[in-house]
């Protein structure tokens, strides 16, 4: 895998032209310290590679040294066929361009590799759609991705998610699409920050020349970011009391809840859990689609908000008399 990766890192500097050793590292998914050992054996190896110290340095490829590139391998030419969802490519316009650079492709290739392109495009499809949100319109996305491709900066008019609405000059720095919903990067006094594209309400193109921060690196930057809006998001705690059978549900969860802590089962095979979720609601929600199967046991605020939607949703299917028969509030939470 090493003659692999160092291949990588020649075609990377030949494309690139300078690249730091961490954007290196993170692109092919090593260490800082396993690139400057790749770099010292390349150069060992008579390969013309050099440090440029300083801000805005990296490493660099001497210019003029070019390698010849070798054929694709298997498992490249089923990754080329399968890189992006045609979701997001439509969204970008670029749908058509992507099937007829494709079929240019798929005819350059030898006949074998043809075979391998075929084999991956029957077999694997993606699916950006996701179960619990659909696409958003994006009117303004053509506006946005054009300020990216030309790095020119951009006037956005954008309506924030209080409902205010803000006017900004911003830097873009790249478009990212989770799932169908879109997102602009873009760097306000060079701090990246993110605009939801659907909120966009207005978007000028300007002729300034956009200004990227130095070594930036959009997934890594994504990732980062992802990470933190997950950790800070909104937390219900629940502990809820569950039957053997729904352990085996738990995995099929949305994203608005996380297992903090599990007991072992006790002698009636009942678990005690600590869950998170993103408020009281979502939790009403799931721990009453199981019924008898889960017993909240904390906070108490939430059994009683759930004793209250039990006898609501009694008296509109079984009628008052039934919803009078049971307990209160108070006594569902008496010991």
């Amino acid at each position: 895998m090493r003659a692999d990766r160092l291949l990588s890192i020649l075609l990377l500097l030949q494309a690139q032209r300078r690249l730091t050793a961490r954007a290196l590292a993170e692109r092919l998914e090593v260490s800082a310290r396993t690139i400057h050992r790749d770099m010292e054996a390349l150069g060992a190896a008579g390969v013309p590679v050099y440090a440029e110290r300083g801000r805005g340095g990296g490493w660099v490829l001497a210019e003029g040294y070019r390698i010849d590139v070798p054929g694709l391998s298997e498992a490249e030419v089923q990754a080329l066929f399968l890189s992006m969802p045609p979701a997001v490519l439509a969204d970008l316009g670029l749908q058509g361009a992507s099937e007829s650079g494709l079929i240019k492709l798929l005819l350059a290739l030898p006949s074998l590799r043809r075979h391998d392109a075929e084999y991956a495009r029957q077999r694997f499809h993606v699916d950006t759609s996701g179960w619990r949100r659909g696409a958003e319109p994006v009117p303004l996305l053509p506006a946005l991705q054009e300020a990216v491709w030309q790095d020119r900066r951009l006037e956005l008019t954008y309506e924030r998610g209080d409902g205010a609405t803000v006017r900004r000059i911003v830097d873009p720095l790249g478009l990212v699409a989770k799932g169908r919903v879109w997102y602009l990067v873009a760097a306000v006094e060079g701090e990246p920050r993110t605009y939801r594209v659907s909120r966009v309400r207005a978007a000028a193109v300007l002729a300034e020349p956009a200004v990227r921060p130095p070594g930036f690196d959009l997934a890594a930057h994504w990732a980062a970011s992802s990470a933190t809006f997950a950790a800070n998001l909104p937390r219900f705690p629940v502990t809820l009391r569950v039957a053997p059978e729904m352990l085996a549900r738990l995995g099929s969860v949305g994203a608005y809840l996380r297992l903090e802590a599990q007991a072992p089962p006790g002698d009636d095979g009942w678990s005690v859990l600590r869950l998170s979720f993103e408020s009281e609601a979502e939790a009403c929600g799931y721990i009453l689609s199981f019924g008898a199967l889960a017993e909240a046991l904390e906070p108490p605020e939430l059994r009683g908000r759930l004793v209250a939607l039990a006898r609501d949703t009694l008296a509109r299917y079984g009628g008052s008399a039934r919803a009078a028969a049971l307990p209160s509030a108070s006594a569902a939470d008496a010991p």
